[in-house]
């Protein structure tokens, strides 16, 4: 009996040995939690800056306090990781990355190459690889990351869903996380693309709290077109309608608005709710040609013309109306990149890899050379399902009166 309490006594401590909590734990006042991380040059180093939570003013119940929800900390070194640990010379505490919802990179940064940036953020262990990574248009990095907003009191949190909510909802942004660009890079089949971020408005506005003191803010941050890369490099960017139109072949479109001229004059808006793409990578006489098959279901969002939506004739024009517009869309965006960047960024070097392994075998080296002459052929479906709460537009009424 005694021997069995005695082996009973020993298993507790052994056990309580095993579990005593996180040995390496950390407490949160010793720690500043980031959550944006921008990435500039500053001659030939980097300049790190990190926007950090002021947990005071983020936990204030109501009215807040007179400082900013957040800071940044800026440093210089030859390497990311030494500004990181250089940025402890002006931070009170060091600087956590396990919270970092958003990496902004300079486009001199950018066009130089971000293999190494990419090395630091997958090789640091506190650092998670759900965060969005954009390109800083037209400013720095550092910039970005002042902006103060509206609605989400922490900058890089309106950053992150602002971004999300754009891609579902309006189609020319795309949501780029960690292991997806480094996928795409190392990808014998396809390039990849970052989404752009500017600044609108008044920058010195934008860093002080009077830009969310007045009911238009001084100063905004806007996502802004599609930087296209060849491997890890900057090359150049696609505009607005080039970049829904990348989304179309890439199967990204969620939801999207589209405006087509009616067949009578005058414009309607199209809203598109469903989209689904197939692209099939064929050979013909040997060589290699691509087939981009488009199905969209729209719905009639706002007419400003003079048509008859109760007959089907008149939605049948509608939809081939929008439909030789995605078409469009889809084929002017293929053209621009063949021509002025001659990189594949849709993705059909792994169409022809999926579809004839063996020939791809042979042409993977090369392909960026084939795919600038690859023949491209597009075809759009659209249906519209709804018209909208209301038949004709009442605005032919009006015009009757005058």
């Amino acid at each position: 009996m005694k021997t069995r309490k005695l082996a009973l006594i020993l298993l507790f401590v052994v056990l309580a040995l095993i579990v005593t909590g996180c040995w390496n734990r950390r407490e949160m006042n010793d720690l500043a939690i980031a959550i944006a991380i921008g990435i500039d040059k500053s001659g030939k180093q980097f300049r790190l800056s990190a926007q950090v939570v002021d947990p005071g003013e983020v936990a204030a119940k109501k009215g807040g306090g007179t400082r900013t929800p957040v800071t940044m900390y800026q440093a210089t070194g030859n390497t990311i990781f030494e500004a990181l640990r250089k940025m402890t010379t002006v931070a009170p505490r060091k600087i956590y990355m396990s919270h970092v919802r958003m990496l902004s990179i300079q486009e001199d940064v950018a066009k130089e190459g971000i293999g190494k940036v990419l090395d630091f953020m997958s090789r640091d262990h506190e650092v998670r690889t759900d965060f969005f990574i954009v390109i800083a248009k037209d400013t720095s990095a550092a910039n970005t990351l002042k902006i103060l907003t509206h609605l989400e009191s922490i900058p890089a949190n309106q950053m992150f869903s602002s971004l999300q909510t754009s891609e579902q909802a309006w189609a020319p942004a795309v949501t780029v996380t960690l292991d997806k660009l480094i996928a795409d890079i190392v990808s014998e089949g396809k390039h990849p693309v970052v989404t752009g971020l500017r600044i609108r408005g008044e920058q010195k506005i934008g860093e002080s709290k009077r830009n969310v003191e007045e009911i238009a803010s001084p100063a905004q941050l806007q996502y802004s077109g599609l930087a296209v890369f060849n491997n890890d490099k900057l090359i150049g960017w696609l505009n607005e309608e080039q970049s829904k139109g990348y989304n179309y072949i890439i199967d990204k479109v969620k939801s999207t608005v589209g405006v087509v001229a009616c067949p009578n004059g005058g414009k309607a808006s199209i809203e598109v709710v469903r989209s689904k793409t197939e692209v099939k990578g064929k050979l013909m006489n040997g060589k290699p040609r691509m087939d981009v098959n488009v199905r969209i279901e729209a719905n009639v969002g706002e007419v400003e013309c003079s048509m008859d939506l109760t007959k089907t004739k008149t939605i049948s024009e509608l939809e081939n109306s929008t439909e030789k517009r995605a078409q469009s869309i889809i084929k002017m965006t293929i053209e621009k990149v063949q021509e002025k960047y001659k990189v594949d960024i849709f993705g059909f070097g792994e169409a022809i890899s999926r579809y004839h392994p063996k020939y791809w075998k042979k042409v993977k080296g090369e392909w960026d050379r084939i795919f600038v002459d690859l023949p491209v052929h597009v075809n759009v479906d659209v249906k519209i399902r709804r018209l909208g709460t209301v038949g004709n537009s009442f605005l032919e009424e009006m015009k009757k009166k005058e």
